[in-house]
């Protein structure tokens, strides 16, 4: 029995050293390949390729179909490519192709590396939070209700329409003293409203907002913005033209802001890649990339695949950014908690 252990025993042992010697005639074998670098070479182009994209996505043209924009609206999601051109190029064992490979790789881990770190801090001491309630929710209340259950001081809702306002209105009325309804987006807050008014963003109606919050820390300019959709149609491309207008609207207005606490909550349909939003995010910081874990992506809520709702300060300091809960909305409410004391006047 002592012997057939000490058998056993040793031929197990043996694994790692037949494993070694594999490895050395696998890589012999690649090595004496003369064909290695010849072939693949249409995969190593097709990295090379991929790489250029996200590399210089900013120099995509918005002339034909604002087809920039529609790239930096799903950029992070081009870094599924990697993995499939390297899968490829060790089934064709081609070593063109892997070191081709490496490229787009650094490229999308210096655009998106960070994000996958958590950057999320405590403290704080207001926290806000927004959704895009959807015109077509079949339980406004349960949506109130859910966003009210966030504990967020102040909350804005979009897609608002007339005839749930009071719906909302009832079911936030015993967590929120304060509220504003202007056209389709509306501010919920625990602290005083005052300076209500509607932001005009050349649509000819009402779906941007400004309130100053008086919070015991200090006044806030909060904006609430539902910018107009986008539509990805093979006839016409990425059809943004009617958003870019609004989002440089936008931006004016915020400039223009006396109050050096800003912040703007709202459903920008667009992400903080797309360039037709640099007249905000020039100005502002995303909370989510400054103190967020993850892309927070918040739309569609079923498979979210980019965050167009966001929540952007100028003046306060970001301390964490999350997503909520899914509600009966099509979009996911998100939050974040900032630190309003001693960062402006």
């Amino acid at each position: 029995m002592a012997q057939a252990y000490m058998t056993e025993t040793g031929s197990g042992g043996s694994g790692p050293e037949r494993r070694g010697p594999r490895l050395r005639r696998l890589w012999d074998k690649w090595r004496g390949d003369r064909g290695i670098w010849r072939r693949g070479l249409i995969l190593a182009a097709l990295a090379l390729l991929l790489a250029l994209v996200m590399l210089l996505h900013a120099q995509i043209p918005n002339r034909i179909g604002n087809l920039g924009s529609l790239t930096e609206t799903f950029l992070p999601w081009l870094g599924l490519f990697v993995p499939v051109l390297l899968v490829l190029a060790l089934v064709r064992k081609s070593a063109s192709a892997l070191i081709a490979v490496l490229l787009p790789a650094i490229v999308w881990l210096n655009l998106f590396g960070g994000l996958l770190v958590d950057r999320t801090g405590s403290g704080g001491d207001l926290t806000v939070a927004t959704h895009n309630v959807n015109a077509e929710n079949p339980d406004p209340s349960g949506t109130a209700r859910d966003v009210a259950a966030s504990g967020a001081d102040v909350v804005a809702l979009e897609e608002l329409t007339a005839t749930a306002v009071p719906t909302y209105e009832k079911a936030m009325a015993a967590t929120y003293r304060y509220h504003s309804v202007q056209g389709t987006v509306g501010l919920w807050s625990k602290y005083p409203l005052t300076g209500t008014r509607p932001v005009d963003i050349k649509l000819g109606w009402t779906r941007a907002m400004r309130a100053t919050v008086t919070t015991p820390d200090g006044a806030v300019a909060v904006y609430v913005a539902h910018l107009p959709s986008v539509r990805v149609k093979l006839e016409a491309g990425f059809t943004a033209r009617q958003r870019d207008r609004s989002a440089d609207a936008l931006g004016e207005a915020i400039a223009d802001e006396p109050l050096k606490r800003v912040v703007l909550l709202g459903d920008l349909n667009g992400t903080m890649n797309d360039r037709a939003l640099n007249g905000v995010t020039s100005q502002m910081r995303s909370t989510q990339g400054a103190a967020g874990s993850g892309f927070g992506f918040s739309w569609p809520a079923s498979f979210p695949m980019a965050r167009i709702d966001q929540i952007m300060v100028k003046g306060v300091e970001p301390v964490t950014s999350w997503t909520l809960p899914e509600t009966t909305s099509d979009h996911l409410p998100i939050a974040a908690r900032v630190k309003v004391a001693a960062t402006g006047s």
